[in-house]
């Protein structure tokens, strides 16, 4: 199938390198592009390392090892493997690790992958397509509690159950949903209000895309696993598309931020604070204008500090 999208826009490309490379290492130093995706922040962290420097990505997505391939640069390698797999890493071994997290622009727009109410197509939403079972599959034997449940916390959805109450009706009368056009109009013809300007399957889209790939289990790994990776003076940099996973970095950041007393053993030393949490940045007035994808991007910076775990 021929793949509609225009080229991808990386989300604050500057200003997250920028904020990455003011480890203490700087172009000496080793990092880790944990979300490859189309590799726009890889390819522009290579062209600002110096020979001494490395990086090191991960994606799930066969289409990102792809176009990792075309990078020919010793300094650079790439781990076909989610984000949560940082824990693999040695501990102390990185001088920055970047996430940007959600969907490129060529998932989203590639009718085959399933991601978009926008284009016709499976209803697949993997983003390792050789592993686990796809929307479509779970759909077939998923209960209303369990569909309800995935559309209300992943998506944010206060017409959950009806949506699920559809889908289980739908799948009994004519059996189970397997498009994502079909998908699109249940849940139009089943939520009558919406915020303007949205379509009433954005929310059910996007719980079951973070579902099915256990999206928000497996960002809460790859941060305590940064935790571990990160050298003292090390950057850890992220960047959230959505209110779920900016709430779990900001609370990341803001616990790791501060000592903690272990108040049931009083004389003891209080754990030292691990990050120190530099603030957040949001896209340009500007950026937006030119890509509107941008909008709701929230990039949340921290330091590792110079006290060991």
């Amino acid at each position: 199938m021929t793949n509609t999208s225009a080229a991808h826009i990386t989300v604050l490309l500057q200003e997250a390198v920028d904020a990455l490379l003011q480890s203490s290492a700087g172009a000496d130093g080793t990092y880790v592009d944990a979300t490859f995706g189309r590799g726009g922040h890889s390819r522009l962290i290579l062209s600002r390392l110096s020979a001494q420097g490395c990086l090191q990505a991960f994606d799930k997505d066969l289409e990102a090892i792809a176009e990792a391939g075309r990078i020919d640069d010793a300094r650079f390698s790439i781990r076909h493997e989610g984000f949560a797999n940082l824990s693999d890493l040695p501990d102390g071994s990185v001088d920055g690790v970047l996430m940007d997290l959600g969907v490129s622009s060529p998932q989203i727009d590639s009718p085959e992958r399933g991601f978009s109410f926008r284009f016709d197509g499976p209803l697949d939403m993997r983003m390792d397509t050789t592993r686990g079972e796809s929307v479509a599959e779970w759909l077939a034997t998923a209960t209303v509690d369990q569909i309800t449940e995935v559309i209300r916390d992943y998506g944010e959805e206060r017409f959950a159950f009806q949506i699920a109450k559809a889908l289980v009706a739908r799948r009994q009368e004519r059996g189970p949903i397997s498009t994502t056009a079909d998908l699109a109009k249940l849940v139009a013809d089943t939520v009558k209000t919406r915020e303007p300007g949205k379509d009433p399957a954005t929310r059910t889209f996007q719980a079951f895309r973070i579902f099915i790939n256990a999206e928000l289990e497996e960002l809460e790994q790859a941060l305590n696993a940064s935790l571990r990776v990160l050298r003292p003076g090390a950057r850890l940099v992220v960047i959230s598309f959505h209110s779920l996973e900016d709430r779990i970095v900001k609370q990341f950041m803001a616990k790791h931020s501060k000592e903690v007393v272990d108040r049931r053993v009083p004389f003891a030393a209080p754990v030292p604070m691990r990050l120190n949490a530099l603030g957040r940045v949001k896209p340009s007035a500007d950026e937006v204008g030119s890509n509107p994808r941008s909008r709701s991007a929230i990039m949340r910076i921290a330091e590792r500090t110079q006290v060991p775990a």
